[in-house]
């Protein structure tokens, strides 16, 4: 069986609607990351009586992407066929989109990708820039006909037991990395569903977020090529070290987790909650 792994910081408004989606969906394991949240966010997953449902929490902040790979790394130690990765603020009606892309990995993909950028429209300066980087990637690992602008980064996506196995736990973390992993491993890259940006439904942030984001974006992107030219992978450009949220993403949490699920030690039992332990025996068996 396949699993979801939904990465959650303060979705108190969304995440409802999130699991609303994923709930129907064929996985036999559901999996939020909760990173640093302070809400209610925890209670409202709480509220649902489902044995799929295994939550990681951390309380402190792990940053942005590290727990996609934390629950990657979860995924795997159950021996799942494969994860679909849902951010817990995509509250949009993506279901059949989710579909898409579990289809995919049932058909023989590794790597499932969205297109959020199905049609040319107006775009902001900033978004072309990052857009800009996107396609330079794409464009070195021969993926740009194929893929477009789609990559990890950005909108829904899944990755088969194999690309679980052969792409690093930190490569997942960043996702730029995870995409030439897979290209340089011989994986099958597809574009598998497509939804315009607006449709996922993520709430409007502020400027200085849109502007780390954007940083972050690009210094990802610059490591990427950087790998995929096999140079020192920097974040560096010019004289610009492109950092943007880059240093708040916690490498040693990761790498602590990424040992404890191994071992099932006492790191992993404090940060894993089983809401409802006698059913999701089962469901440990299934994934």
């Amino acid at each position: 069986m396949f699993t979801a792994v939904i990465p959650v910081q303060n979705e108190e408004k969304s995440i409802l609607a999130v699991l609303a989606n994923v709930l129907r969906l064929s996985v036999g394991c559901i999996v939020p990351v909760l990173n640093g949240c302070t809400d209610r966010t925890l209670e409202l997953i709480h509220s649902i009586p489902d044995p799929r449902i295994h939550i990681i929490y951390f309380a402190q902040s792990l940053g942005i992407d590290i727990p996609r790979a934390v629950g990657a790394l979860y995924a795997r130690h159950l021996g799942t066929d494969g994860v679909i990765f849902v951010d817990g603020d995509m509250s949009g009606n993506i279901f059949t989109n989710l579909e898409h892309l579990l289809g995919a990995l049932q058909n023989g993909a590794d790597m499932a990708l969205t297109n959020c950028y199905p049609y040319i429209t107006n775009r902001a300066k900033l978004t072309n820039l990052v857009l800009k980087f996107r396609s330079r990637l794409n464009h070195k690992l021969d993926l740009l006909q194929p893929l477009g602008l789609a990559t990890p980064t950005h909108g829904p996506h899944a990755l088969s037991a194999k690309a679980l196995q052969d792409i690093p736990a930190v490569a997942i973390a960043i996702p730029p990395l995870s995409l030439v992993w897979a290209k340089q491993s011989g994986l099958k890259i597809q574009v598998s569903t497509s939804i315009r940006h607006e449709e996922l439904r993520s709430p409007r942030k502020h400027r200085r977020h849109t502007r780390l984001i954007t940083e972050t974006i690009i210094g990802d992107c610059v490591m990427g090529l950087a790998l995929a030219q096999g140079k020192p992978v920097i974040r560096s450009l010019g004289k610009h070290e492109l950092l943007g949220y880059h240093p708040e993403r916690r490498f040693d949490l990761l790498e602590q987790w990424e040992e404890a699920v191994s071992t099932e030690n006492r790191f992993y039992e404090q940060h894993l909650i089983i809401p409802c332990a006698p059913l999701a025996q089962e469901c440990v068996k299934k994934c």
